[in-house]
Order: C-alpha cells, then sequence, then structure tokens
C-alpha cells in the first residue's frame, strides 16, 4: 500500500469540460485538484470546478503571484475557501521576468524575497481582516499598510494553506521557510527530487525550525499512457520540447546527461519552431527520463518511484503541441491510473 497522496490537474477545452474532468478526477479518487494560470485565471478556473466537487481539495498550481496585489490574492483566497468549505489551497509562484514585465506590467526584481513578502502579506490580511484593527505587513517589495477596514464577512479558515512553486535553489528553500508545501517542477524525476531538490527543502524547513512532516512536498508529474510505447512518448515529447527551449532548466537537463539534447532543442526554436511545435527535436531518452510515459502498469510503477521521496504526486495529462481530441484521450487514461492507484492507497 502506498501512501503517497494523489492528485491531478484537470484539462477541459471549455470550462464546462474542466469542471466535469475535475468531477470524473474527484470520482476516480483523486484527492486535490489542481488549476494552472496562463490560458485561463487560477482563481476562475478553481470557482468554476468547485462547485462541481465536494471532497477533493481545490489548489491553484499555479497562480502568479505578482500578477495581483497581495490584498486581491488574500480576498480571491478567502472566497474561494468559503465556496469549497475550507477545501482551498493557495499555489503560488513568481513566474519569470518576461511574463512578469511584459505580460503583466509588474516589477520582477529580487523575486524571492518578493515572493517571502507577498506571502506574508496575504497570511496577515487573512488573520487579521475581520478585527479592524490595522494590518502592517510585508517589506521594501511587497507591503501593507491598511487602516479603517474591517471585512463585514466571517472567514472560513483565518489561515489558508500557502504551496509554493520553486526550480532554483534559492525558490526552493524560500518555499521550503515560509510555505506550507512546494510544488515542484513538472519535470521532476525522482532522482532530481532526491539529489536536488529534497536539499534545498531540507534547508528552508531548518531555517524556519519545522520538521519534514510539518511540510507537504508535492511533486509534478506528465503521464501519457498508451500500450504502444511510441505512441506514448510522442504525446509526451511537445512538453518537454517547450521546456527544453527556456536556457533556465538547463540545470534539469544537465543532470540527466541531457545537456546536447536540450541545445539542439534550443537551436529548433532559435531557427524559427514555436514553442508547442518541438515534438520532433526531442528524442526518446529526453522523454523517458522526464516524463512517466508506457502502458499503464508500467506508468504506475514510476508513479510509486516517489514514495518516501515525496509526500503528494500531482499528475497531469500532456497538452503541449496536441489536439483537444488527443488531450481528452490522454485525460481519460490519466484519471483511470488514479482510480487505480488510489485503491492501492485506501
Amino acid at each position: 500500500m502506498t501512501r503517497l497522496r494523489i492528485t491531478y490537474g484537470p484539462w477541459g477545452e471549455t470550462l464546462g469540460e474542466l469542471r466535469d474532468a475535475a468531477a470524473a478526477a474527484e470520482d476516480a479518487g483523486a484527492k486535490v485538484l489542481w488549476v494552472p494560470e496562463l490560458h485561463r485565471s487560477a482563481t476562475i478556473a478553481a470557482a468554476a470546478i468547485a462547485e462541481a466537487t465536494d471532497t477533493a481539495h481545490i489548489g491553484t498550481g499555479i497562480a502568479l503571484a505578482f500578477a495581483r496585489s497581495p490584498t486581491t490574492t488574500a480576498l480571491e483566497a478567502l472566497d474561494l475557501d468559503e465556496l469549497t468549505d475550507g477545501r482551498f489551497i493557495l499555489g503560488l509562484g513568481s513566474g519569470v521576468r518576461r511574463l512578469n514585465e511584459d505580460w503583466h506590467g509588474v516589477d520582477f526584481e529580487h523575486p524571492v524575497r518578493r515572493l517571502a513578502e507577498t506571502v506574508a502579506c496575504i497570511r496577515a490580511f487573512t488573520e487579521q481582516c475581520t478585527t479592524g484593527e490595522p494590518i502592517h505587513a510585508g517589506g521594501d517589495l511587497a507591503r501593507l499598510r491598511i487602516r479603517g477596514y474591517q471585512r463585514p464577512f466571517p472567514v472560513r479558515r483565518p489561515r489558508i494553506p500557502v504551496y509554493l512553486a520553486g526550480v532554483g535553489p534559492a525558490m526552493t528553500r524560500c518555499a521550503a521557510r515560509v510555505g506550507d508545501g512546494w510544488i515542484s517542477h513538472e519535470l521532476c524525476s525522482p532522482a532530481y527530487l532526491k539529489d536536488r531538490l529534497l536539499p534545498r527543502v531540507d534547508e528552508g524547513l531548518r531555517q524556519s525550525g519545522r520538521e519534514r512532516a510539518d511540510f507537504d512536498v508535492v511533486v509534478s508529474a506528465c503521464c501519457s499512457i498508451d500500450r504502444d510505447r511510441d505512441t506514448a512518448r510522442g504525446r509526451a515529447a511537445g512538453l518537454v520540447g517547450f521546456y527544453a527551449s527556456v536556457r533556465t532548466y538547463a540545470d534539469l537537463f544537465d543532470f540527466h546527461g541531457l545537456g546536447a539534447e536540450q541545445a539542439a532543442v534550443v537551436d529548433r526554436f532559435r531557427a524559427g519552431a514555436g514553442a508547442d511545435g518541438l515534438a520532433g527535436a526531442v528524442p526518446a531518452r529526453m522523454t523517458d527520463a522526464l516524463t512517466l510515459t508506457g502502458p499503464l502498469a508500467e506508468v504506475r510503477d514510476r508513479v510509486l518511484a516517489y514514495e518516501g521521496l515525496a509526500d503528494t504526486v500531482k499528475l497531469t495529462p500532456p497538452t503541449h503541441g496536441l489536439s483537444a481530441p488527443e488531450i481528452r484521450a490522454a485525460q481519460e487514461r490519466v484519471i483511470a491510473l488514479i482510480a487505480e492507484l488510489s485503491r492501492e492507497c485506501s
């Protein structure tokens, strides 16, 4: 029997389909349903699936921390916690410089410190907003200086769990220092988690004076399930190519001995291939190392390889470079896997 908590990031071409996928994953046994932010607002998507579910927690995986003010984020978190009757998890991440500055027009300097101060502001607001007392929190990069305000509505929980995404050493340590949980990048093998990331988590926990048992390590994994191994790999290759085109992730690829393969993907990208059109530049060994692909029994075993390292596994279907029918078929297989894994976890 595994002690891993099995969770899922549902996909839908429409909000209605997203709601249906979330409900199906909950029925299969998913303990948390995570919604991302890019093509949709994470908080709106969370609200959409909240009323289609009853028991699974609802998490933003992840919402951009700097694109909203801390007060707006805190208000949305309180409303979502009320809507879900205490099932909400606020997952936040910094994003990258270009996304913040060019897409959202917000500053990105000192993102690690900014994220820690943002979390402090959000927590101060949710804990104090009904008292009528002044709320002072944060620092130089994110701060609250609120007087003369009292929220007239009750809050479901004054302290909502905050999970932080982190890839680099400083951000991963920050997540463990100030968060209730940490969410990994979608490409995160057991070996990379053990050797590169968990030591940073442990360091952050020591800085906060907490034990490992007080913290939720969430590893993200893209699953592509098919009896035909090449078909399964082909569906996941677009995701790997998308991230390989970003030099920020060089350490991840170098760790797996895939530096040359990443360079080839970057060359293809610079030659004019779109970020969602790089699957053809991704060799099989690259996909095998970084995603969970193959027949259902093999993917199941690869999920269970995270036991003893992570507390929670966040499964997702591949989406990059795929048509809606292809994603839909991939999602059905992942939800079937969740049902099998959940029986083992019960």
